[in-house]
């Protein structure tokens, strides 16, 4: 971590036009904690892409945001016990996630059990945040602020090896699922007629968006891995509304916001790379509405154009 303090710090090291832009990315690349941010990072973000699709599709967007806070309070838990944070992340918010699903109708979150879950988790996090400063804290001072909004830049190589191969096995999950689930979303009645075990995949899928959001937490924040779930998706329904290309973009958005963020906060050092990731995303978003909206116009004015109308002919 400290390392990586010093070379962000380093005003020739983190000029990326310094001897050209060639020459200044491969600079920024040949830092080991780059190498291992953008290792975790763009698994986190293909995750996150994926998983953050369905999310929005399935109109599950306040069901992933209780679990982005239910990732903080497991992670304080975790710290107040004085165990490995990531088993504090992952258990609470897959327990969580399943349990939304379970309660809810039809196999999908109610919006009165993630209201109610929402205000029990924030209180169980503000406990373990008390719990944590007054008792525990001394050990690692830091370890609150990083699970708020990420240190990205301070992973090691074996946090990040472990984030990539957690990321790839959810990303495979979400790959197998993904037909039926795609169905599910779309038609759940016609699905469910059809032998798709909807009431099945809907805790599933949740306990999936459950484990993205510990994952996500470590590279953004449990502050601000909402934006990474949702804001790349909606970007890409705003696009297409051809689900698997909209899936391939999202994915693709959110890799882009993580890399983009990534080389932003490596070139302005006062810039935490969590922000430059949501403001990416948050831009990303911005400009897909822009657009969407542009293309709507055109083609209501090119339908509302009226047919030339010719005088009627007379026989002489």
């Amino acid at each position: 971590m400290t390392s990586s303090i010093g070379a962000l710090n380093n005003l020739a090291d983190r000029r990326l036009l310094a001897g050209g832009p060639l020459t200044g990315i491969s600079n920024m690349l040949g830092h080991p904690f780059i190498q291992h941010a953008l290792l975790a990072g763009t698994a986190i973000a293909l995750l996150s892409g994926l998983v953050g699709y369905f999310v929005v599709l399935r109109g599950q967007v306040f069901a992933g945001d209780a679990l982005s806070h239910v990732a903080y309070a497991g992670a304080l838990a975790a710290l107040a016990a004085g165990v490995d944070l990531r088993f504090g992340l992952f258990a609470a918010t897959v327990v969580v996630g399943l349990a939304l699903g379970l309660l809810g109708g039809r196999g999908a979150a109610d919006d009165v059990v993630i209201g109610t879950t929402f205000a029990w988790v924030l209180g169980l996090g503000v406990f373990f945040l008390t719990l944590y400063t007054t008792h525990s804290s001394t050990d690692n001072g830091a370890a609150n602020v990083n699970v708020l909004f990420g240190s990205i830049f301070g992973i090691s190589a074996g946090d990040a090896a472990t984030a990539a191969w957690i990321a790839a096995g959810l990303i495979v999950v979400v790959l197998l699922i993904g037909r039926p689930l795609l169905f599910a979303s779309l038609d759940p009645s016609v699905a469910s007629a059809r032998g798709v075990p909807v009431r099945l995949l809907g805790p599933l899928f949740l306990a999936v968006v459950g484990a993205t959001a510990a994952e996500a937490s470590q590279a953004v924040g449990a502050l601000l891995l909402f934006g990474l779930l949702a804001a790349p998706a909606a970007a890409a329904q705003r696009l297409t509304d051809q689900p698997w290309t909209g899936l391939a973009l999202s994915a693709g958005l959110a890799v882009t916001a993580m890399w983009g963020g990534l080389t932003l906060a490596y070139a302005a050092p006062k810039l935490p790379a969590s922000f430059a990731i949501m403001a990416l995303a948050t831009a990303e978003f911005g400009l897909a509405a822009l657009a969407s909206t542009a293309l709507r116009r055109r083609v209501r004015r090119r339908h509302a154009t009226p047919l030339p109308v010719t005088a009627p002919t007379t026989a002489g």
